[in-house]
């Protein structure tokens, strides 16, 4: 006779191994240090590319007022600027994505330990 609460049990975690459960266990593979810093550093690099794009945009855009005043304008400062909104830019989007990745690591362990603790249940019932 079929066990209606065994079927349940197994339908839930075959849904969540197809559908969460991979991306959940590919973070877990892991440590909690090396996943958060390789997320960290690819969001840094990503966001190191788009500022430069933007800031490009940007340059292409006003470059004839640039052109007009580069000899007022005071380079070394300007140059200063940039760096320094590059470096303000770049360390809050690496702190957002610090927390959201921590985030998600953790959330992730917790779905795990209730996908081992469903495991330990079904075991259990079929010691039954």
């Amino acid at each position: 006779m079929i066990n209606e609460d065994k079927v349940i049990l197994m339908t839930r975690m075959a849904s969540y191994e197809e559908g969460k459960g991979k991306r959940d266990i590919r973070i877990m593979n892991y440590f909690r240090g090396d996943y958060i810093g390789f997320q960290v550093l690819k969001s840094i690099l990503a966001v190191t590319v788009a500022f430069f794009a933007v800031f490009a945009a940007y340059v292409f855009y006003n470059f004839e007022t640039l052109m007009q005043e580069v000899y007022r304008m005071d380079l070394l400062e300007f140059g200063k600027s940039v760096v320094v909104l590059y470096l303000c830019v770049t360390g809050a989007y690496g702190v957002i994505s610090y927390v959201v990745f921590a985030h998600k690591y953790s959330k992730a362990k917790r779905s795990l330990k209730t996908y081992f603790a469903n495991l330990k249940k079904l075991a259990g019932m079929y010691d039954k």
